[in-house]
């Protein structure tokens, strides 16, 4: 977008979506936004996609920061206990739910210390498998594992995972048993599936493109409840497992009792941002979809998820130690 665009862009979006934000007196520093993840993974692309314009509107530099460990808990945690000032942003992640039902004595809680903004964007996985094994559609897949339970294996990044859970999920749904293989991380996972070491992985979109776009990997279907611009031709899931969809997904929130003033600046600013075209060509290119939901939409979809991952977590009989 040339400046001259972008400036009458901004000038719309101060005018319509956000009337009033540059007339408060917050903010007046920069604002940090704690990443709960390690820089170039799915969450950080998301959080880097929808920064700049951030700071745009709200006049002050938002400052990604990266405080990455025990599977988001630690940014969390460092999130939780911050100022509730408004100076202070957390980008919670399908990982957050997750671990709150794999462990409800978390040393923080989504509902009580945190208020929610938005849920800024969701993105979904991709069902691929190693091109020697003989599946060419979920269907065939589906076949295979019922004819063999047991011997066709996944790889996840990690126990705990989205990709452990998405494939838990389907192995539910699809009532096959696939057999799990945790590694340390998805850029592993993803390694031991087109090296042929596993046989199947349910890959985020962003890294998994351009190993289906290679023919390395091949993709069967994606998880979402609609089909991927950059994958047309894969259906859904759901097409063959009725009731299947699993997503990965991140919303915005702030430590509890931050004024509602601020979380009101914070609301109209997000679901602003996400209209700027810069900002949706740098989410759809990672393969996220924009929202942009109410404050009470994104604590109902945190229960509901919840509620869904207990289920799916006791069935297959997942520990925290574990």
């Amino acid at each position: 977008m040339t400046s001259a665009r972008a400036k009458t862009f901004w000038v719309l979006v101060f005018a319509c979506a956000a009337p009033g934000v540059i007339a408060q007196s917050y903010p007046t520093r920069p604002i940090r936004m704690i990443v709960p993840f390690a820089p170039g993974g799915n969450v950080d692309i998301n959080a880097r996609a929808v920064a700049p314009g951030l700071g745009q509107l709200l006049g002050q530099q938002v400052i990604v920061e990266n405080r990455a460990g025990a599977g988001g808990n630690i940014g969390a945690e460092v999130a939780a206990r911050a100022p509730a000032d408004g100076y202070t942003v957390f980008l919670m992640h399908t990982n957050h739910p997750i671990n709150t039902a794999l462990n409800p004595r978390l040393s923080y809680d989504l509902f009580t210390d945190f208020a929610p903004i938005t849920e800024l964007a969701s993105s979904a996985f991709v069902l691929v498998v190693h091109p020697s094994l003989p599946a060419r559609s979920v269907r065939d897949l589906v076949a295979l594992a019922k004819a063999r339970p047991g011997a066709i294996n996944y790889s996840s990044a990690g126990t705990g995972s989205g990709t452990h859970l998405a494939a838990e999920y389907f192995n539910g749904l699809a009532k096959v048993k696939m057999q799990h293989v945790s590694y340390n991380g998805g850029g592993p996972a993803l390694i031991s599936i087109a090296s042929g070491e596993t046989s199947v992985y349910f890959t985020p979109v962003s890294t998994g493109l351009a190993h289906i776009r290679g023919n390395k990997l091949r993709a069967l279907g994606v998880t979402s409840a609609r089909r991927l611009r950059d994958l047309p031709d894969v259906p859904l899931i759901a097409d063959t497992v009725p009731g299947y969809e699993f997503t990965s997904w991140a919303g915005l929130m702030v430590p509890a009792k931050t004024p509602k003033n601020v979380i009101d600046i914070w609301y109209k600013a997000a679901t602003a941002v996400l209209k700027d075209p810069e900002t949706a060509k740098r989410l759809d290119a990672a393969g996220f979809f924009a929202i942009g939901s109410r404050p009470e939409d994104l604590t109902a979809r945190l229960k509901s998820e919840i509620e869904k991952l207990t289920k799916l977590i006791r069935g297959i009989g997942l520990r925290p130690e574990n």
